[in-house]
């Protein structure tokens, strides 16, 4: 949606702060925008709502998130504020279609170049392990988009992989992905182990924690990891230095030989806080025998 073709159409319905307030905080996934509408503009929901569809035909559904994104599951709450009563709906990217519930997964909309960038990194015959997949879009991607092998996709809650099974089935690409349902941490120990070329870990609240998990998925002790995280920054200080600052040193405790290869930033969550990518190439590590061994 064009933030110009809102803020215009809502001008005169708020007054100026409000405008700005609600142009910075909407998504429009499929046919449903989703608003964050501030506690001081609670009473003037549905005019929002009503300009919202007024600059996108394509939008059957206003939902207000009500709730930061929390759990396990990443789940935030919703209320209807205007038209279709629903929370599903289908989102197209790059020629794939998504089945998405907004009030049972974690999706969004503003991964989408993330999601074709690294499709368009993995090579020839590689394997991918997907330790965070949600509803499977980074994997159909890749799948859709790429020479890949096999992408093994996990997701701990059990209605996104129902719905990534679906999708799998909804692009065609039984062949090429599958879904796994379960800690990425166990799945990786019990049935990945020294595997893969390549690792996602696209959840930023838990991806340092999984660190560790994401190398002993690497195929003979080297392949890449796409790592995500939140970084906080003051005002004189470089918020992707410093996660390669964080990364690098719990690397490094690992014993794992590797190269920051590309960074940038995702998207600014809220003031000083922003989501970064980090391409790391994983040179050396020495568990990967090991490992490999016990899980036979």
């Amino acid at each position: 949606m064009n933030k110009a073709f809102l803020k215009k159409n809502l001008s005169g319905k708020l007054a100026p702060k409000g405008v700005g307030k609600v142009g910075k905080s909407f998504d429009i996934v499929g046919d449903i925008a989703i608003i964050k509408v501030p506690p001081d503009l609670d009473g003037r929901k549905e005019p929002i709502a009503r300009a919202v569809m007024a600059v996108n035909r394509s939008v059957k559904t206003v939902l207000n998130q009500t709730s930061p994104v929390t759990g396990e599951f990443r789940i935030r709450e919703l209320e209807h504020v205007l038209g279709e009563r629903k929370t599903w709906t289908l989102h197209r990217e790059y020629g794939c279609v998504f089945k998405v519930d907004l009030e049972k997964v974690y999706f969004s909309p503003r991964l989408s170049f993330e999601r074709m960038r690294v499709g368009k990194l993995v090579g020839e015959g590689e394997v991918v392990v997907n330790m965070f997949a949600g509803v499977g879009c980074f994997s159909i991607i890749i799948a859709k988009h790429s020479p890949v092998r096999m992408v093994y996709s996990i997701d701990v809650n059990p209605e996104a992989v129902q719905l990534m099974r679906e999708n799998i089935f909804l692009n065609r690409v039984e062949e090429r992905v599958e879904a796994i349902e379960g800690d990425a941490e166990e799945v990786v120990r019990e049935r990945l182990p020294c595997l893969a070329d390549r690792v996602l870990m696209p959840l930023p609240e838990k991806a340092y924690e999984y660190l560790d998990t994401a190398v002993k998925a690497l195929k003979e002790g080297r392949g890449r990891v796409h790592y995500y995280d939140f970084v906080h920054a003051g005002r004189e200080e470089k918020p992707i230095n410093k996660l390669i600052e964080k990364t690098s040193k719990r690397l490094d405790e690992l014993g794992v030989e590797h190269e920051i290869t590309s960074s940038r930033v995702v998207r600014t969550v809220a003031p000083r806080l922003y989501q970064i990518a980090l391409d790391i190439k994983v040179l050396h590590q020495a568990r990967c025998w090991k490992l490999r061994d016990e899980a036979r």
